[in-house]
């Protein structure tokens, strides 16, 4: 790692050379990409090989919770990569066993059976594999803005275009709009309308579908990627009622949302609601190793006690990654990180976003909680008129091209989905920090200005 500050350019130009040679990256056009030589990062963070610091408003993809390189985490990674660097699944090991005992610590209600994989796609594939076993039926229902991962079943659940090019069509799933007011399709005008009317199109969905049918229901309880959609008061409780009504399995995905991202522990904690099967990776250890898993209530743990689970991983549960799970939720709950994250979003990033929102006409909405931000960016605040096309790309997208780029300039490196820029940094930002990247949002949003109508 070259230490902050210290230019290299020529390891730099070395790096970006054999990227450039042999590594094939994901969701890209190889020929079309320019990825960044990274020298080093520490805590909120990172800088590259020509002396230049970012300020990470991306948390990675939105996994280093705790930020880079915590000392404490970095140190039991060492300390158990001299003790026992791996060991197969089938054993009792110590890092693994306490990294599910804390974990089972934070999680809702009865979900204290760990089943460990190595990131959150895996953990979403077992969870419906779990779900269909547990009922008998073969049918997930999903939301259209959703984003659950990218091998086969979880693309295929996935709701945003990254789908497109592997749907196969033959999954069984079925989906349904899920609550958003800004853009509703349900015409709603309050948050209890778009509540209401969002619960009785998916029980209709439901009952269409049979209900027979439906092994599970898996929703976001933030939904991440597709725009941070916070759900209006009621809805997740409504869904709960749904699913104990028709039998069917309520699996919510914490992937993002999970461990301390939104304030809380796991985002349902907002709503009080309990799912059967809880989905985690990313902020889990803070990305530093991966790891993933799912949070299995006692009901569905009880269908497996003497019936095979047929599903498993050669790295299930490995040794470093449940080391440093143990380390960064310790650190958490040590330093206050998810009491942090909850007082950033209170006191510095809601209330500075929502006065960059009133200076910009670019900015239509400005939605999140936490430490989990979403601006979403128009050429019209009255018709709402995205400011580039969905899944736009090339010339289309250069509004947003143009602000993203703005932001590095000025030393800010900016989470950019579509027509909405994420705010989304470390959950033990500053508040310095914190300002810092707000102050560097509100002038290059001037640059999105310069398209609105």
């Amino acid at each position: 790692m070259t230490p902050q500050g210290t230019p290299d350019p020529q390891a730099g130009a070395a790096v970006k050379a054999a990227d450039r040679a042999h590594v094939f990256h994901s969701w890209s056009a190889q020929g079309l990409i320019d990825p960044l030589a990274v020298a080093g990062a520490e805590g909120s963070y990172f800088w590259d090989y020509e002396g230049n610091r970012y300020l990470d408003f991306t948390s990675g993809l939105v996994f280093t919770n705790i930020g880079y390189q915590h000392p404490k985490v970095v140190a039991a990674i060492q300390e158990q990569a001299a003790t026992m660097t791996t060991f197969a699944p089938a054993f009792a090991v110590e890092a693994r066993s306490e990294a599910a005992r804390l974990i089972a610590s934070h999680t809702p209600g009865d979900l204290d059976k760990i089943f460990f994989t190595n990131g959150g796609a895996e953990a979403v594939e077992n969870a419906i594999r779990m779900a269909r076993l547990h009922t008998g039926r073969h049918k997930v229902m999903s939301a259209y803005r959703s984003y659950h991962g990218g091998t086969h079943t979880a693309i295929n659940l996935t709701g945003d275009p990254r789908r497109w090019a592997s749907d196969s069509g033959s999954a069984g799933v079925t989906r349904f709009w899920a609550p958003f007011l800004y853009r509703s399709p349900f015409h709603a005008t309050t948050e209890a309308e778009e509540c209401a009317r969002a619960l009785k199109h998916l029980e209709e969905t439901i009952v269409f579908e049979g209900p027979a049918t439906i092994a599970a229901i898996i929703l976001e309880s933030v939904p991440g990627t597709a725009g941070i959609m916070t759900p209006p008061a009621g809805y997740l409780p409504g869904v709960r009622e749904l699913c104990d009504r028709y039998g069917i399995v309520l699996v919510l995905d914490e992937v993002m949302a999970g461990f301390g991202r939104t304030g809380k522990w796991f985002a349902c904690e907002h709503d009080d609601v309990v799912p059967d099967l809880l989905t985690f990776a990313k902020g889990v250890n803070s990305g530093y190793v991966p790891l993933g898993g799912v949070a299995i209530s006692a009901k569905i743990a009880e269908t497996f006690e003497h019936r095979p689970f047929p599903g498993g991983l050669t790295y299930s549960g490995h040794p470093l990654a449940c080391a440093a799970a143990v380390a960064t939720i310790t650190v958490m709950e040590e330093e206050g990180v998810v009491e942090q994250a909850a007082h950033i979003g209170a006191t510095v990033l809601e209330p500075g976003l929502r006065e960059i929102a009133e200076r910009h006409p670019s900015v239509g909405e400005v939605r999140g909680t936490g430490v989990f931000w979403a601006l979403e960016l128009v050429r019209s605040k009255e018709t709402r008129e995205p400011l580039v096309p969905y899944n736009a790309s090339g010339a289309d997208n250069a509004p947003m091209a143009a602000f993203g780029a703005a932001c590095k300039k000025n030393g800010l490196w900016p989470f950019i989905n579509m027509n909405r820029t994420h705010v989304v940094p470390p959950c033990n930002i500053t508040e310095a920090e914190a300002k810092e990247g707000l102050a560097v949002l509100d002038e290059a949003l001037t640059v999105a200005d310069e398209h609105t109508v």
